[in-house]
């Protein structure tokens, strides 16, 4: 079911605001300014800005996963090629400005995760929900083209799930996304060395 329009607009407006400056900078009047909607309209909708970035976080959720569902790399048969064309996709998206590719879950994390249990849950479970796909991905490579390494999937989401958020922060400290590019072009090859090509049998 479709939120209602006002409310949709409240919804995509803190996430933009939340990105480009976090969530205690981010003030109410400033959402309903970037929404084009009265602040009584605002709190038809929602009782308060925690409420609404509990809205935001479901939507990013559902809107994150399916552009991930449906990009290129997902039709890859190999889960090793899949994993790299992974890497390359958020690659690509670094040619956005920055407040366009860094994560909203990240963000928040940051500020609320001593201050706001509720946002912080969210967040952790879309996170985790996402490195459960490159875990995956990651345990099929791993059979497929390292069966006796004695590391685990899991860990392998959770590090390039780090080397993501990590290059996010560095690219606000640096006001520009080549640390970040550098960042991923070394998980690129810590990837390949991780699952190193199956040899062909005669």
């Amino acid at each position: 079911m479709n939120a209602h329009p006002s409310r949709q607009k409240f919804i995509d407006a803190a996430i933009a605001v939340v990105r480009e400056q976090g969530y205690a900078a981010t003030s109410v009047d400033e959402i309903c300014a970037r929404a084009g909607v009265g602040k009584g309209s605002f709190f038809h909708h929602f009782k308060s800005k925690e409420e609404l970035l509990l809205a935001a976080i479901e939507h990013w959720n559902a809107f994150t996963g399916a552009v991930f569902a449906n990009a290129p790399y997902r039709a890859l048969a190999d889960p090793r090629a899949r994993l790299l064309a992974y890497v390359d996709f958020r690659v690509a998206i670094l040619d956005r400005p920055i407040p366009e590719f860094a994560c909203l879950l990240g963000t928040l994390v940051q500020e609320v995760y001593q201050s706001h249990p509720a946002l912080l849950s969210a967040c952790d479970a879309g996170m985790s929900g996402h490195i459960d796909e490159l875990v995956a991905d990651a345990a099929a490579a791993k059979a497929l083209h390292a069966p006796d390494a004695d590391w685990t999937p899991e860990s392998v989401g959770f590090f390039i799930q780090a080397v993501l958020q990590g290059s996010f922060i560095f690219a606000k400290a640096k006001n520009g996304a080549d640390v970040a590019r550098d960042n991923l072009a070394h998980l690129r090859r810590f990837l390949e060395a991780l699952f190193p090509p199956a040899v062909k049998k005669e």
